[in-house]
């Protein structure tokens, strides 16, 4: 006997492995990219008020309370929210939906490590679409983009703002992308989970805005609001299809814990009041650079991003283990994001952890990163 050739996909996947042994090894972890500091007091809060009042199931589309605050949010209806159990459940749900076998997705690379299995999983091929790297970092060739389109792509699947390579496409890419889209009647896949975590001058547009009536945006409340393990995710998208939407999800999830929901429905507007985003994007922005020019400081190339709490560098010569071994510093090999000849050294560091673990992250790497001894 044996199991079936799909479980292929579910091989085990370096983020939580590199995050038991920073643990056993009491290293810093800036591999897996969960906040150190713990959730906003106010979220902490109406997920409190909602214990005892939203204890059983919520129907698959999600809370009426939780569909109309992200309806707010979004500028549309209710009835085109469907909300999941975190992001990746979005994706998936998205890509059971839109595609099936012989069917193509065309995905930009370096790409977040799931949006490959789950197109396996729905029966289809992932074409890629590498983003040149340059000495200012990450671009893409939108002439690229249009050359990977067949006659069997069904949908395109981005993400911005990017990880892993803090990325953030503006007017310019997401207008011709819609272009794209409509010449070749093409679904689109927007993972915004990062929405908020921009340090751009202005908010970066929607690809929704550009291609309303094809494009499903994805979103976490878990990157929002510092509280990755809520899971709670949701999919804006054209009305026509949502329905459908949240009836495939009843057979993965079936809901959302209806307590965070609820919690998240109200700290969702509590954030957008009191400028909590704000705040945040300045912290990070404080931690981004604080570790951009700790790595440039050590003789390293490194490459600021414009949004996420993401970084991409290039530590020469080294290898995830082995440094975490030698430094006690956690970090993601570039390799999990490329399927195949990734850029030699380059690795992702997450900056959503306390200012002290970077400033010790970057004494430890210092100590050996200019020396294989």
């Amino acid at each position: 006997m044996r199991l079936h050739s799909r479980t292929q996909a579910a091989k085990e996947s370096i983020f939580p492995k590199m995050s038991a042994l920073a643990l056993r090894l009491q290293a810093v972890n800036l591999g897996q990219g969960f906040p150190s500091t713990p959730p906003p007091a106010f979220l902490l809060e109406a997920v409190g008020r909602a214990l005892g009042r939203y204890d059983q199931y919520a129907p698959p589309a999600g809370l009426p309370i939780l569909r109309e605050a992200l309806a707010e949010e979004f500028g549309v209806e209710p009835e085109s929210v469907v909300v999941t159990s975190g992001a990746t459940e979005a994706i998936y749900v998205l890509l059971q939906s839109l595609l099936g076998p012989g069917d193509e997705v065309v995905v930009l690379e370096p790409f977040f490590d799931v949006y490959l299995p789950d197109a396996f999983l729905a029966g289809a091929e992932a074409r890629l679409v590498r983003l040149a790297l340059g000495e200012e970092g990450f671009w893409l060739d939108l002439k690229a983009l249009e050359g990977a389109v067949t006659e069997r792509t069904r949908a395109l699947l981005l993400n911005t703002p990017m990880n892993p390579t803090g990325l953030v496409f503006g007017e310019e890419e997401l207008r011709a992308i819609a272009e794209l889209a409509r010449r070749h009647d093409l679904f689109l896949i927007s993972d915004e989970v990062y929405d908020e975590l921009y340090y751009t001058p202005s908010p970066p547009p929607r690809l929704k805005d550009f291609a309303p009536e094809r494009t499903f945006t994805v979103g976490s409340a878990g990157k929002r609001l510092e509280a990755t393990g809520y899971r709670v995710g949701w999919i804006v998208g054209p009305k026509e299809y949502m329905g459908t939407l949240a009836g495939m999800r009843q057979w993965t999830s079936f809901s959302a814990p209806s307590p965070l929901q609820a919690g998240v429905a109200e700290a969702l507007r509590v954030a957008r009041q009191e400028g909590f985003y704000e705040a945040l994007r300045a912290s990070y922005r404080k931690r981004r650079d604080l570790l951009y020019q700790g790595l440039r400081t050590l003789g390293l190339k490194a490459f600021l991003p414009q949004g996420t709490y993401f970084l991409m560098a290039e530590l020469p010569g080294w290898e995830a283990f082995s440094l975490l071994e030698r430094a006690r510093v956690a970090l993601i090999p570039g390799e999990a994001f490329y399927r195949e000849d990734p850029p030699k050294g380059l690795f992702r560091f997450a900056f959503c952890k306390k200012e002290e673990e970077l400033v010790l992250a970057l004494e430890r790497l210092g100590a050996v990163v200019n020396s294989q001894a």
